[in-house]
């Protein structure tokens, strides 16, 4: 996989979790002081690093690195009183990869996705997620639906996030516990069959007049109101504690 732009590149080698075997940068990157990481980088010029990235916004540098290593969904479910995000066909590069920013900001245990009509971690998703890719726990699964099912039975509540009358606030839920949250595309929502899954569906406070928020923005109002809820009643929950 080439990753390009600096933060994708930058966190891929301080996570350390897959190797990163060559580096191309411009000759002002090259000269950044994070770059004294990499074993290898090649000086090259812009034209050369878009054509290795096969994209223009690389901002100077891409590098060479190991394929991303998804988690177990198991894996996951084993965490104590985890928080996980399951995305439900979220198929665009842009939307996954900010909300694995957020989630990775906010300290979810994982992230969640199908292996079909779903987007998967692409160098585009890299750039997206400003590197948090690198740091987070994403786990693909056959079914979405088992691994609902599954949570189930490791003990945890299934909340589905959608606007509408079934739906109650998301401040509503005891959020302390293992929880996974579900989340679907923009336009479709969580659709039915996950939904009827789900132990409850929560949904944001909307004072405007948009009837709705970008996936990626809803997940991230979710984890922080979340992430405060939890931490309130359980500081230990708090990652950063």
């Amino acid at each position: 996989m080439i990753l390009y732009g600096r933060n994708a590149v930058a966190e891929a080698l301080r996570a350390g979790r897959r190797p990163v075997r060559e580096v191309w940068a411009t000759e002002k990157v090259a000269r950044e002081p994070w770059l004294a990481a990499a074993a290898r980088v090649h000086v090259t010029n812009a034209g050369d690093i878009a054509h290795r990235a096969e994209a223009d916004n690389h901002q100077g540098v891409c590098a060479d690195v190991d394929p991303y290593h998804y988690a177990g969904a198991a894996e996951l479910l084993a965490v104590p009183a985890p928080l996980i995000l399951a995305l439900d066909e979220v198929q665009d590069p842009q939307n996954l990869g900010a909300i694995c920013r957020s989630a990775e900001c906010a300290g979810v245990t994982g992230v969640v996705i199908p292996e079909r009509r779903a987007a998967e971690v692409t160098p585009a998703v890299c750039r997206a997620s400003a590197g948090a890719v690198e740091w987070l726990r994403l786990a693909r699964v056959r079914n979405l639906a088992d691994f609902l099912d599954d949570a189930k039975a490791a003990g945890c509540w299934t909340y589905g996030a959608a606007a509408g009358a079934e739906s109650v606030n998301y401040l509503e839920p005891d959020w302390t516990v293992g929880v996974v949250l579900v989340l679907g595309a923009e336009g479709k929502g969580v659709r039915p069959r996950f939904a009827q899954r789900c132990d409850q569906l929560v949904a944001l406070p909307l004072r405007g007049r948009i009837e709705s928020l970008n996936v990626s923005a809803a997940a991230a109002a979710l984890l922080y109101g979340i992430l405060h809820l939890r931490t309130q009643s359980d500081p230990g929950l708090d990652r950063t504690s």
